[in-house]
C-alpha cells in the first residue's frame, strides 16, 4: 500500500510536536559566550571621505608623489656606492606640511646603530662555532651607514635636517602648502655590505674567482609615505619590517665597470652605449620568443668576461614611471636570458640574470617561472602594467619594482635536489609576485607585514600549483596546524605590527595565505572569492590600502558577511577544533519509552487514555535496533491521517526514511568554521555535506543535526580533506575505532 511509504516521514513530526525538548546549553563551565559573529565596527576605522564603507578609495582620497633624478657610482675596488640625488616632492594632500620624513635604511648598519642593542644575545664559545665567535666578539663592527655629505635646497643653499637613527627629518623654512612642490638634493655615500657573510637585503657576494655580484637596494635616501590614515609613516627600520614608499618617476644613471652586465627598475635608455650589436639583436629575438628563453649573454661569454677585469667605466641609464622604489643588479659574471610573456595581448619581458654557479637550475627554470608568475597573478588581480620582470641569482629572497633577488644554487658539480629546485621555484614565484603586492597594491609593509607577504604568499600558492600540480607549497591550511596548535604564549595575532610578532614567518606569511586559501576553496568558493579579490586589487592599484579596505572590499563585492572570519583568523590566536561528540540512532516503537513517560508525567497526561494515538521512538542500544521494534503501519491514526490527504498533497510526500541519526558536533577550539562532513553508507557510497560557519551562531560550543536516510550510515568524518586547519583530528570521526574510515583519515593527516 503506497500510504505506508510515508509513515516514517510523519513519525518525527508527531513525536517531536507533542513532546518537544526544551533547548539545552552545551556551554562549558566557566566559558563566556563571546558572540563570534558580532560585527567588526569596534575594530575598523569609521568610513569617511577618503575611505568608503565599501572598501574603495573615497572621493577625497589623496596620495603624494615623489620624483627622483639620481647619479649613482659603484666603486668595485672599495665596494662603496656614491650618490647624488635630486628629489621633487609633490604635496597632493589637503594638509600644510611642516617637515618631510626620509628613510635612511642603511643606517641600520651604522656603527652607532641601535639595532644590535634591541636584540637578545647569548654567549657562544669558540667550541660552538669559531666563525660565529670571531664575528661576534673579535671582528670590528662593520660601518655601513649613510655618510651624508650635504642636504641642499634646489638653489644650492644648505637645508636644515635632523637624523634620528634610520629616519631623517627635513626641516622646511615654511610649511609646504597643498598642491605645492618642494625640490631639494642630497649627496651621500656608504660602504656596501657582503650580504652572504654579514646578512642583509642588499649588498654583494664575493666569489673565489675574485669577482663580485652586486644586488643593490635601499641604497638611497627615500621619502616616507604621508597618507590620509595616519599622516607620516616614519617608524624606525629595525631590519625586519619592510618599507612604505610613495609612487613617483625615476631617472637614474648608474656608473659601473665597463665589463659589467646590469638590470634595474625601469627602461634602459641607452642600449647602444652599454650593449654590443649582437646582444641587442638577441634581445630583439627574445621579444618574439614566447615559449623558450633566448640568451643575451651566454655562459661561455660570461665565463670569458669573469677572467678579466676592465678598468674602464660605463653608465647605464634607466627611467621608470609610477614606481615606488628602485633597485639594480650588476656583475661581469652574469648570464642573461629573456623571453616574452603574453599578458592579455600585451608583451611583457621575463628576464633572468645569474652566474654560472646557478646552472643548470637557473637556465632551466628561472625565466619560465617568472613568465608563469606574471600570467597567473594577472589572472587573479590585474594585467601586469610594467614592461618587464627580472629575477637575479643572489642567494636571498627580496623584491623591488620590476626586479627581485632570489636564491637556489646547485652543488658544484651541477646536481641539485628536488627540494632545492622546489625552493627556488617558490622563492622566484614569491618575489616576482611582490610586483603586485606591495609594489602596485601599495600596502604599508612597515605596519602590516601580512598585507604584502600574506596576500602574496596566497597568490603564490595558486601560481605554484599551476606551474606544478604536485608542488608542495607549505601554505595550505593543514600546513599551519602545528603553529596554531602550539604554545599560545609564543603566538601573535596576524594583526600585529611586524616588529613585535612571535614566529614571524608563520604569522605574516603562512597563516594569512592559508586563511585566504581556506576562504577561497571552502568558505566563499572560487567564483565569489576571485571576483572580490580582483575587485580589491584593481581598486587599490597604485594606491595605499589598509586592512579595513581589504576586509570591506571582500565583503562588498561578494555579499558575504565575513566579520566572523576576519575577527577570528586575523585578530586572535584561536584555533580550529571541531569534532563529533555523539551519535544517537533511533527506532520506532508503539510502546511508551521511559522518556515519553517522563514527559507525560510532566504535562500531567495519562498515556493509557490515548491508546494508539502516539508514535514513540527509542534510542538504539550500542547502535543496534531491537528486532521487536514496530513499524509505523501499526499506528492506525497516522495511516488514517495520510489517507485523508488529497492526491496533490500525497504527491508532495517523499519516500519515508528508515534510519534516524542525531549527531552532536562539538567545538573545543575558539574559531568558528564550516562543518565539512563526509558520510559513508553501508553500501559503500559516500556523501559530502557542508554546513556554513553560521551553524554556530546560537551555540558556539555544540550543535546537533538529524540525518534521515533509507541506508544505514557506517561513519561520519569531519573535514576529510583537512580544509579548515583543525588542530586535533582525533575527534573528527565516528565511530572512533572504525578502521576503515578513521585510519584513512589519519593517513591524510600524516600526508
Amino acid at each position: 500500500m503506497r500510504i505506508l511509504k510515508y509513515c516514517f516521514l510523519s513519525v518525527i513530526f508527531i513525536s517531536t510536536s507533542l513532546f518537544a525538548q526544551e533547548p539545552t546549553s552545551a556551554k562549558p563551565q566557566g566559558h563566556t559566550d563571546q558572540n563570534k559573529f558580532r560585527q567588526m565596527k569596534d575594530l575598523l576605522a569609521t568610513p569617511n571621505e577618503t575611505r568608503t564603507a565599501s572598501g574603495a578609495p573615497g572621493y577625497k582620497y589623496t596620495q603624494q608623489q615623489v620624483d627622483y633624478v639620481m647619479d649613482i657610482r659603484l666603486d668595485e675596488n672599495t665596494s662603496q656606492i656614491f650618490g647624488d640625488e635630486k628629489i621633487t616632492y609633490h604635496n597632493n594632500s589637503k594638509d600644510h606640511l611642516q617637515y618631510l620624513w626620509i628613510q635612511l635604511d642603511q643606517n641600520m648598519r651604522a656603527k652607532d646603530s641601535k639595532t644590535p642593542d634591541v636584540k637578545e644575545e647569548s654567549f657562544r664559545t669558540p667550541f660552538n662555532s669559531a666563525q660565529a665567535f670571531t664575528k661576534s666578539n673579535l671582528q670590528e663592527t662593520f660601518d655601513g651607514g649613510f655618510n651624508i655629505e650635504h642636504v641642499k635646497n634646489d638653489n644650492g643653499s644648505d637645508l636644515s635636517y635632523t637624523i634620528n637613527q634610520t629616519m631623517m627629518r627635513i626641516n622646511l623654512a615654511k610649511p609646504l602648502a597643498p598642491g605645492d612642490t618642494f625640490k631639494f638634493q642630497i649627496k651621500w655615500w656608504y660602504n656596501v655590505n657582503n650580504h652572504v657573510t654579514q646578512g642583509g637585503r642588499s649588498g654583494y657576494e664575493a666569489f673565489p674567482d675574485g669577482n663580485n655580484t652586486y644586488v643593490i637596494a635601499q641604497f638611497f635616501p627615500r621619502l616616507c609615505v604621508y597618507n590620509n590614515v595616519e599622516g607620516w609613516q616614519n617608524m624606525q627600520f629595525w631590519g625586519r619590517s619592510e618599507f612604505a614608499l610613495e609612487f613617483g618617476n625615476y631617472d637614474v644613471k648608474l656608473t659601473v665597470p665597463a665589463d659589467h652586465k646590469m638590470e634595474a627598475t625601469g627602461e634602459l635608455q641607452n642600449p647602444k652605449d652599454v650593449l654590443t650589436k649582437e646582444q641587442i639583436k638577441r634581445f630583439e629575438l627574445a621579444k618574439k620568443s614566447f615559449k623558450d628563453p633566448v640568451f643575451i649573454v651566454t655562459q661561455e661569454e660570461a665565463e670569458a668576461a669573469e677572467k678579466q677585469r676592465s678598468t674602464k667605466l660605463k653608465t647605464w641609464h634607466f627611467k621608470a614611471d609610477k614606481v615606488r622604489d628602485f633597485a639594480f643588479a650588476t656583475s661581469r659574471k652574469f648570464l642573461w636570458d629573456a623571453m616574452a610573456v603574453d599578458i592579455n595581448g600585451r608583451s611583457v619581458m621575463a628576464i633572468s640574470l645569474y652566474s654560472k654557479e646557478g646552472n643548470p637550475l637557473w637556465e632551466e627554470h628561472s625565466t619560465r617561472v617568472v613568465a608563469n608568475t606574471l600570467e597567473e597573478y594577472s589572472k587573479l588581480t590585474f594585467d601586469y602594467p610594467y614592461s618587464k620582470a627580472v629575477s637575479v641569482h643572489a642567494e636571498m629572497g627580496m623584491e623591488y619594482p620590476m626586479i627581485c633577488f632570489n636564491y637556489g644554487r646547485p652543488n658544484e658539480d651541477g646536481t641539485y635536489s628536488e627540494r632545492l629546485k622546489r625552493g627556488m621555484i617558490g622563492v622566484i614565484t614569491h618575489e616576482v609576485g611582490h610586483n603586485f603586492f606591495p609594489m602596485i597594491v601599495n600596502s604599508d609593509e612597515r605596519q602590516w607585514t601580512w598585507m604584502d607577504e600574506g596576500l602574496n604568499s596566497f597568490v603564490e600558492t595558486l601560481a605554484e600549483l599551476d606551474y606544478d600540480p604536485n608542488y608542495i607549497t607549505g601554505n595550505l591550511p593543514k600546513d599551519i596546524v602545528p603553529y596554531m596548535g602550539g604554545d599560545q604564549s609564543n603566538i601573535s595575532p596576524i594583526m600585529s605590527q611586524g616588529d613585535y610578532v612571535h614566529q614571524f614567518g608563520p604569522n605574516a606569511y603562512t597563516k594569512p595565505a592559508a586563511g585566504l586559501y581556506m576562504l577561497r576553496q571552502t568558505i566563499m568558493g572560487p567564483e565569489l572569492f576571485d571576483y572580490a579579490f580582483r575587485t580589491y586589487s584593481q581598486r587599490w592599484m597604485f594606491k595605499h590600502p589598509t586592512p579595513a579596505d581589504f576586509f570591506r572590499s571582500m565583503e562588498d563585492a561578494s555579499a558575504m558577511d565575513l566579520d566572523w572570519f576576519w575577527r577570528g583568523w586575523f585578530y586572535t590566536t584561536d584555533y580550529t577544533d571541531i569534532g563529533v561528540k555523539d551519535v544517537k540512532q533511533y527506532y520506532l516503537t508503539d510502546q511508551p519509552t521511559e522518556k515519553a513517560k517522563e514527559r507525560a508525567k510532566r504535562f500531567k497526561m495519562d498515556l493509557a487514555d490515548y491508546p494508539g494515538r502516539f508514535i514513540y521512538y527509542a534510542e538504539a542500544v550500542d547502535g543496534v535496533i531491537p528486532q521487536d521494534a514496530k513499524s509505523a503501519s501499526d499506528f492506525a491514526e497516522l495511516n488514517t491521517y495520510l489517507e485523508s490527504l488529497s492526491p496533490e498533497e500525497k504527491a508532495k510526500l517523499k519516500e519515508a526514511p528508515k534510519h534516524f541519526y542525531e549527531v552532536t558536533f562539538e567545538k573545543p577550539g575558539g574559531l568558528v568554521m564550516p562543518i565539512i562532513l563526509e558520510i559513508t553508507y553501508e553500501d559503500g557510497t559516500v556523501e559530502r555535506k557542508k554546513y556554513p560557519a553560521e551553524i554556530w551562531r546560537y551555540n558556539e560550543f555544540e550543535v546537533k543535526k538529524v540525518f534521515k536516510t533509507n541506508k544505514a550510515i557506517t561513519s561520519f568524518v569531519i573535514d576529510p580533506d583537512l580544509e579548515t586547519a583543525d588542530v586535533d583530528t582525533t575527534n573528527n570521526a565516528w565511530p572512533k575505532d572504525d578502521a576503515t574510515a578513521f585510519s584513512k583519515f589519519k593517513e591524510k593527516v600524516k600526508g
